[in-house]
């Protein structure tokens, strides 16, 4: 029995090194996405317009997988709909119109209130029970946030970026809960069906929501600014589609089924400090020493919230002897329940 549970010890280990590799890509991909959009909105093209580009071109690039995995469609359509509309459209229209008034760092961390935000939805709504060092970490990540936004200067941000910034993060909360949704006893979905098809419903939504037909055309041939150089317009909407939609949702999604909602999301973390210090670097958008300092305990404060949320109520079955229970899990830690955060 020693032998079998070493033997799955070291399976879970090894699975879980390329799954915690996946989740690090997808946070620096996400992360470049503000950077890269901002002097798109800053040349002219509506914040609605850019998103409409983002998803469009990622549900173009993903159409072959989508046509593969199109069973997808009848076992989960609800799945699919939910994930475009909040991990898609909802999470990237609210980030890059809150980006087109306040700086991309700020509407970055102050996305990252989802954890506590989901710690609000588990004690109110669910009416479970959350511990004391989760709720001193939302605590800290909403006293971070004052310091982020200069609350003592009477809000030193757009109100409305602010808002809107906090609107991604409840759609955040969305991404994660859905993205690990196994199908309560049917058949799971596909990671990847799940993002093209979210991509699909996400570009459906926004082309009638943004309007691309009365788009500034133009701005695309153009050579924009970021900082003080110019870079052309295509250049920068090609890594917003490639690098920050495509490659920060598949991975992103698998890194999620693989690693549960927890561990993915502390990882995730690293995205904002991605665009932060992207921002700083390429877009001279420099923050306060005081918002530093928020931000710091922003990101500290939902890393506690979201490793201090308790699992789902105990069973009230019978306790699984050791020797059934050793081996019963997955490898790759997919064995956790969807949203047991």
């Amino acid at each position: 029995m020693r032998s079998s549970q070493t033997r799955g010890d070291a399976a879970s280990h090894s699975g879980r090194g390329p799954a915690l590799t996946l989740a690090l890509v997808s946070a620096c991909a996400f992360g470049g996405s503000g950077p890269a959009a901002k002097p798109l909105i800053s040349a002219g093209l509506d914040p609605l317009h850019v998103v409409w580009l983002r998803v469009a071109g990622a549900a173009l690039v993903l159409l072959p997988l989508a046509v593969r995995h199109r069973s997808a469609v009848r076992l989960r359509p609800g799945l699919l709909v939910g994930f475009g509309l909040l991990a898609v459209a909802g999470v990237q229209a609210c980030y890059y119109a809150s980006i087109s008034r306040i700086p991309v760092g700020v509407a970055l961390l102050i996305e990252y209130l989802g954890p506590p935000l989901l710690l609000g939805w588990v004690k109110f709504v669910q009416r479970r029970p959350v511990t004391r060092a989760a709720v001193c970490g939302a605590v800290l990540a909403v006293a971070g946030l004052a310091c982020v936004v200069q609350l003592w200067s009477g809000v030193g941000f757009d109100p409305v970026g602010v808002v809107l910034a906090l609107g991604a993060a409840c759609c955040q909360v969305g991404y994660f809960v859905l993205a690990d949704a196994r199908g309560g006893g049917r058949e799971p979905v596909d990671p990847m069906a799940v993002c093209s098809y979210g991509l699909l419903v996400g570009a459906v939504v926004l082309t009638a929501v943004a309007r691309p037909w009365e788009m500034h055309w133009p701005v695309l041939a153009q050579r924009v600014a970021m900082g003080d150089a110019r870079v052309p317009a295509a250049l920068l909407v090609a890594w917003v589609v490639l690098v920050a939609t495509v490659l920060a949702y598949l991975t992103g999604v698998v890194a999620v089924r693989r690693l549960s909602p927890p561990v993915a999301g502390v990882v995730s973390y690293l995205e904002a400090v991605v665009a932060t210090v992207a921002a700083w670097v390429l877009l001279g958008e420099h923050l306060a020493g005081a918002q530093v300092a928020g931000g710091v305990m922003m990101l500290a404060g939902a890393f506690i919230a979201q490793t201090s949320t308790p699992g789902a109520p105990p069973s009230a079955e019978p306790p699984v002897p050791a020797a059934a229970a050793v081996g019963g899990g997955q490898p790759d830690g997919t064995g956790a329940a969807a949203g047991s955060e």
